[in-house]
């Protein structure tokens, strides 16, 4: 016989949960929740297909061109590929108030209050990240200030301080990973908002790891092949995603902005 389904947590239940599991606090804060949202399961694997399948090829552009054969080698790629992450999120977070203030203004009538209001979710969850953020170098860095802090909590405070960037630690990233995924859930705002800011992100590294000179060791055509793979699918995949809230369930961008 089939178990009959779990009730729902309380709110109070929610909260202690969040407080001993950062990944679910993690999930709370970085996955869309608005009642009615667009939930289209192949586009949902397609987005995981692709995310695996380009962390594959980074780590065999990476393990060919790049020394992995020592515990330093292997450190250094792990950092990259974090300073890589991080530095999308960064991204992500200049580029999306941008875009949502341009989605905003550009829509007509009550439209732009309501996405506006629906905005405060995305942006709660930067703040939440950056929150999380903030407890590593206040935990180990070395600058006066810092060190000041810590003495002035001392012993039991720098405990409370160790365990909550252990926390974090956990949070960051689960959060990067949810956060890239589901565009700090903008999905919340209008469902055609996470594949074009997806889109403007993709375009946005590219053009980083050209100034940046970035894998400048790797052979011209692996890396013209490297640096557009990502740009091109994610793009393609995003197009395909419009298509099919259009299709599927009438969404489009000209209706989202009241046009149509």
């Amino acid at each position: 016989m089939p178990r009959p389904p779990r009730p729902p947590l309380t709110r109070g239940r929610r909260i202690l949960k969040c407080v001993y599991n950062p990944f679910y606090a993690a999930q709370r804060a970085f996955r869309p929740s608005r009642p009615g949202t667009v939930a289209d399961p192949t586009v949902r694997r397609l987005q995981l297909w692709r995310t695996g399948l380009g962390l594959v090829a980074w780590l065999v552009l990476t393990m060919s061109y790049k020394p992995v054969g020592t515990a330093e080698g292997v450190q250094t790629v792990a950092n990259d590929r974090f300073d890589q992450s991080w530095i999308s999120t960064l991204v992500l977070v200049c580029a999306f108030p941008f875009v949502i203030g341009l989605f905003a203004f550009a829509a007509r009538g009550a439209l732009r209050g309501l996405y506006l209001r629906r905005s405060l979710k995305s942006f709660g969850a930067v703040a939440a990240l950056m929150g999380a953020m903030a407890t590593f170098p206040l935990a180990v860095a070395p600058d006066p200030e810092t060190s000041g802090f810590r003495d002035a909590i001392g012993t039991p405070g720098t405990a409370v301080l160790v365990v909550l960037c252990a926390w974090s630690l956990g949070f960051v990233l689960y959060g990067i990973g949810l956060g890239l995924m589901h565009v700090f859930r903008t999905a919340d705002i209008h469902e055609v908002l996470p594949p074009v800011l997806a889109t403007l992100m993709v375009w946005v590294m590219a053009a980083l790891d050209v100034i940046s000179n970035e894998n400048a060791e790797v052979p011209v055509l692996a890396r013209v092949v490297f640096l557009l793979g990502a740009p091109v699918s994610v793009t393609a995949l995003s197009c395909w995603e419009l298509y099919r809230l259009r299709k599927h369930h009438g969404l489009t961008v000209r209706r989202a902005l009241g046009r149509q």
